[in-house]
């Protein structure tokens, strides 16, 4: 089953932030939050990280399937090189390679 990011962010923002709530952007952002790829860039938008914070963050992230097959996608589309897309999304190019195999019916 997946998360409700939706409600999940709803709730945070109500109980820490309810001034965000009222922007309409913030609204809107919130409504189209489906991916764990729209999770974290709307977290990005909306919080404000530090540098010592964004590197840790980095290292519990956790993807979904259909975030994997995007940024595998788009690798392949572009032909761009396993570093590139690792420095792009900060993926360990390993993390890369093992999307690839999990992923690898999918791609064809």
């Amino acid at each position: 089953m997946k998360p409700n990011y939706t409600k999940i962010y709803h709730d945070l923002l109500l109980e820490e932030y309810p001034e965000k709530l009222k922007d309409v952007k913030v609204r809107e952002l919130l409504q189209k939050l489906n991916t764990s790829d729209e999770v974290i860039k709307f977290n990005e938008k909306i919080f404000e990280q530090s540098k010592e914070s964004l590197e840790n963050n980095q290292k519990l992230r956790t993807y979904d399937k259909e975030t994997m097959l995007k940024i595998l996608m788009y690798q392949k589309e572009h032909g761009f090189s396993s570093s590139y897309i690792s420095k792009k999304y900060k993926i360990s190019r390993t993390t890369l390679t093992k999307w690839k195999r999990i992923c690898e019916e999918d791609l064809q």
